[in-house]
């Protein structure tokens, strides 16, 4: 009596698809109670974020406070209602390549933001036939003189 090979639960997927448990996000299950402490928390520092932005006066410092309340409540909910936190390496690394990119295009934004002063003002466009300032054209066609 020959007797066929029939695997393991854990090793494959119900499709067929090799599987590895620890890999798997979907063989991980949060549980209920987990899901509510992580709501009780956002709507903790909700309230914080109101307080901070209403009633404390923190001067230059509140964006920065601000932003490092959204940053928990933005890794509360990628980590734990996106599942990263039990996903495969490879999700992991493509969640952190994005949040690089993310930083990348805030450092590049506030470069340009915060180096704007270090340019001189520019006193509009100069008419090079007639060394005048340029005339702006109003919607009905009418020509205006460039207000500076």
């Amino acid at each position: 009596m020959a007797t066929t090979h029939r695997p393991h639960v854990a090793d494959y997927h119900p499709e067929g698809t090799p599987d590895l448990p620890e890999e798997h996000s979907a063989t991980h299950h949060v549980s209920l109670q987990t899901y509510l402490v992580i709501f009780a928390l956002l709507m903790v520092l909700l309230v914080v974020t109101v307080v901070a932005a209403f009633y404390v006066d923190l001067g230059a410092a509140n964006i920065v406070v601000a932003l490092l309340i959204a940053l928990v409540k933005a890794a509360l909910v990628v980590l734990f209602f996106m599942h990263v936190k039990y996903a495969s390496r490879l999700t992991k690394i493509f969640v952190s390549a994005a949040f690089l990119w993310l930083a990348i295009l805030f450092a590049i934004t506030f470069s340009d933001y915060f180096t704007r002063s270090w340019s001189p003002v520019s006193r509009g466009w100069v008419d090079k036939e007639t060394g005048r300032p340029a005339q702006a054209s109003d919607p009905s066609g009418n020509r205006s003189r460039v207000e500076h």
